[in-house]
């Protein structure tokens, strides 16, 4: 049961959406990712409102190709929409080192613009919590045909390894580009003004504690034309 978390109110959320959508043109040359359309409303708008019942209420939206769109889509919300801009592209990692300075909160949740997963963001805070980690991640259970890398937990939920597409197994589970993170992450970033945080970045910082919080849930991401359209059709599913 969803239930508003008053500390969640004190977090910040970080939204990664500064892609270029090189993959997406084909259906929408002149849309951002983070405006595509479900039902006639913009996808960021359907994540931004998952979040909400939690308690959340500040949101940093790292911005770059098409920002200005993304800009004209927030006016007179209820909740607090900042902005960090990537004058050229800086991956998810450089993205959010880029928002640093924005960023008001001693954690703060960092999320994929372009993929929703829902999770019970008050027990996945109590789990950040409980573990004490510098990061905490959602892990989901592959479908069939997700192209992901897959990451390997020992007993305690703590993470061992990050995987290959190639490497994975049946046991393992995917990133679901959902992220709890301490403040003290950013001193471990790399000087680096581009790099990823799944491939440059978390695989480095295993011996820090990184923690993955399983779930159950799909994650839906619209990265493609096929998943877009996938996306459709399962969100639908869940209006």
């Amino acid at each position: 049961m969803m239930c508003m978390n008053s500390e969640l109110a004190k977090i910040d959320v970080v939204i990664l959406c500064g892609g270029l959508g090189t993959r997406l043109r084909a259906i929408s040359p002149d849309m951002p990712k983070a405006l595509m359309p479900f039902a006639g409303r913009p996808f960021i708008d359907i994540l931004i409102e998952s979040l909400l019942p939690f308690g959340f209420r500040r949101f940093v939206l790292c911005v770059g190709h098409l920002r200005e769109k993304i800009r004209e889509n927030f006016q007179a919300r209820d909740y607090d929409v900042v902005f960090s801009e990537e004058e050229e592209p800086l991956g998810t990692g450089g993205a959010l080192k880029n928002a640093a300075s924005i960023i008001g909160s001693s954690s703060f949740l960092a999320m994929n613009g372009d993929s929703i997963c829902p999770v019970d963001f008050s027990r996945f805070h109590s789990f950040h919590i409980q573990k004490d980690g510098i990061v905490s991640l959602v892990l989901a259970e592959p479908l069939p045909g997700q192209d992901y890398g897959a990451i390997e937990v020992d007993g305690n939920q703590r993470v061992i390894s990050f995987k290959e597409k190639k490497e994975c197994r049946n046991t393992m589970f995917i990133n679901g580009g959902i992220y709890l993170m301490k403040r003290d992450v950013f001193g471990l970033m790399p000087a680096l003004a581009r790099f990823s945080l799944e491939n440059d970045f978390f695989p480095k910082i295993i011996s820090e504690g990184c923690y993955g919080f399983r779930t159950n849930a799909e994650v839906i991401d619209i990265g493609t034309p096929e998943r877009y359209l996938y996306a459709l059709q399962r969100l639908s599913v869940h209006d």
